[in-house]
């Protein structure tokens, strides 16, 4: 259920449906450079991807999601969450190839896989991955994505911490203002990927 916070009726949502999630988060990365990278500029082809990828990983055991939502009801952030260990299995993995190829197209799938495969070596086993964390584009700068991280980084109970990557150099010095610290940058295609990680986070819940 919504929690209610102080700040212009906003309120955090720890269960919000992944579809929404996916539609707000590739409305908030459209310039993001992986997901262009992977997607092209094609909002269709960005919008199925997310809802794939969403999918998929609502399907993992303890997989989180949390958002702010507005007095409406309207998602404004969202953000996601892998617990350690947690992979789909075989068949989740077939499924959501074959959303993929048939919706974005083989060059999403192979692009997304050579992502994975470059970015995978540096998650810590025991440490939460935040997937995506991404704000309503007409909100950028109004602190709601403060808002979530915080929430986010107080209720994830992550004693081993929390890992995270980003193409874009621009995120790096928000994340370090959050308590990330860069572990290495991985040249990609024409994507520099930084991975971060967050030591000793815990949870408040």
């Amino acid at each position: 259920m919504p929690e209610p916070t102080a700040e212009h009726s906003w309120q955090i949502d720890t269960g919000p449906d992944p579809l929404a999630c996916a539609d707000l988060l590739a409305a908030a990365f459209a310039r993001e450079p992986a997901v262009s990278w992977i997607c092209g500029d094609s909002a269709r082809a960005r919008t199925h991807w997310f809802r794939a990828t969403l999918r998929t990983h609502a399907r993992l055991d303890g997989a989180r999601r949390h958002a702010v939502v507005g007095a409406d009801g309207r998602l404004l952030a969202a953000a996601v969450l892998t617990p350690p260990r947690a992979t789909p299995g075989i068949g989740a993995r077939a499924l959501w190839a074959s959303r993929t190829v048939l919706r974005c197209g083989p060059r999403a799938l192979g692009r997304t896989m050579r992502y994975l495969d470059a970015t995978s070596g540096g998650v810590t086993p025991e440490a939460w991955t935040l997937e995506f964390v991404g704000v309503r584009p007409d909100l950028s700068g109004r602190g709601v994505g403060r808002l979530l991280l915080n929430h986010v980084l107080a209720v994830t109970p992550a004693p081993r911490g929390l890992y995270l990557t980003t193409a874009d150099p621009g995120n790096v010095p928000l994340y370090e203002h959050f308590g990330f610290a860069t572990l290495g940058r991985t040249p990609l295609g024409p994507l520099s990927v930084t991975s971060m990680s967050r030591a000793g986070a815990r949870s408040s819940s």
